[in-house]
C-alpha cells in the first residue's frame, strides 16, 4: 500500500503487520487539526482496511500531545463558507464510520491535551491507551456548537450517560487516570512508558487469529452503528451551529484567550 499522499499524518511500518500513524511533529507544538491533517485522518483508513500487509495500527501524537483541536482558520472558514461546511461535514462523517468499519485493530497511545479530530480516532480505537497525565477534553460547546462527530456515538457507551453528560455539557476535562476509571479508555500507564505498551499490544494483537479478531470487532461495533441515528443528528446539530452567533463568540473568546459571553438562546428553541 503506498501511503506517500499523506503528508500531515506521518505513517510508517513499525514491523512486520504493524503500522504507525503519527500527528504532529516530535518536539514540536502541539498538532492542530488543519484541513489537510482533518482530510487525511478522515481517508486513511481506507487504504489501512484494504492493506495486506498491516495487521495492527498505533495512533499516537508527537510533540506536546496527543493532538490538538481544529485550526481556528479552518473553524473560521466553515462558519462562512456552505462548501467548506459541507466538506468538514462530510470528513467528520466519514472519520467515525471509516474507524468503526476499519477491519483492521487500531491501538490508540494519547499523551497530554487530547481534542478535536485526533479524539474521535483515539476513542473510538479497539484498544485505548491513555498516560496518566493526558487531558481528555470535548471542547464543542466551548466552542459554541453542539457535541457532535463522536460524542453521542461512544461517550455514552463508554462512560454511562450521567458521566456523558458532565463531561461534554461543561466541557471539562478528563485525566487519563480518570478516564481509564470511568471507563472512557482501556488502559493506563505512565507516559514514559506509553509508546511501549502501545507496541506491545499491538504485537498481542498481530500476533491473534486475525479472521477471529475481525469478526469480533465488526460484531462489538455494531453497537456503534446503532447508535448511527443519534451520532447523525448530533452531526447536523453541530454543523447547524457554526452558521449561528455563538460559534462566532466561541472562536472570538478562544483567539483572545477569555471566558466566552455567549449570546441568549433564541426564543423558537
Amino acid at each position: 500500500m503506498d501511503y506517500s499522499r499523506y503528508t500531515d499524518l506521518k505513517v510508517r511500518r513499525l514491523e512486520p503487520g504493524i503500522l504507525e500513524l503519527v500527528m504532529g511533529e516530535e518536539g514540536a507544538k502541539l498538532s492542530t487539526a488543519t484541513a489537510r491533517l482533518h482530510q487525511e485522518l478522515a481517508e486513511i483508513w481506507l487504504d489501512v482496511d484494504r492493506d495486506p500487509e498491516t495487521r495492527v495500527v498505533i495512533l499516537r501524537g508527537a510533540g506536546r500531545g496527543f493532538s490538538g483541536g481544529g485550526d481556528l482558520s479552518m473553524v473560521e472558514e466553515v462558519t462562512r463558507d456552505f462548501a467548506a461546511r459541507a466538506r468538514v461535514w462530510r470528513e467528520a462523517r466519514d472519520l467515525v464510520y471509516n474507524v468503526i468499519n476499519c477491519s483492521k485493530m487500531i491501538v490508540s497511545a494519547m499523551h497530554g491535551p487530547a481534542v478535536g479530530a485526533g479524539l474521535v480516532a483515539g476513542l473510538l480505537a479497539d484498544v485505548s491507551i491513555a498516560a496518566k497525565n493526558a487531558r481528555i477534553i470535548d471542547g464543542h460547546t466551548r466552542l459554541g456548537v453542539a457535541a457532535g462527530d463522536h460524542s453521542a456515538i461512544i461517550w455514552p457507551l463508554l462512560c454511562g450517560m450521567a458521566k456523558a453528560k458532565y463531561y461534554l455539557l461543561l466541557c471539562e476535562q478528563v485525566s487519563g487516570e480518570e478516564a481509564e476509571r470511568i471507563g472512557l479508555v482501556s488502559l493506563t500507564c505512565e507516559e514514559s512508558e506509553l509508546q511501549a505498551k502501545a507496541l506491545e499490544v499491538a504485537r498481542k494483537l498481530a500476533a491473534g487469529a486475525q479472521t477471529a479478531l475481525r469478526w469480533t470487532k465488526w460484531s462489538l461495533n455494531n453497537w456503534l452503528r446503532m447508535a448511527g441515528p443519534s451520532f447523525d443528528a448530533s452531526l447536523a446539530l453541530e454543523f447547524m451551529g457554526f452558521t449561528g452567533p455563538e460559534v462566532l463568540e466561541g472562536i472570538a473568546s478562544h483567539r483572545e484567550k477569555r471566558a466566552p459571553n455567549f449570546p441568549p438562546a433564541p426564543d423558537a428553541f
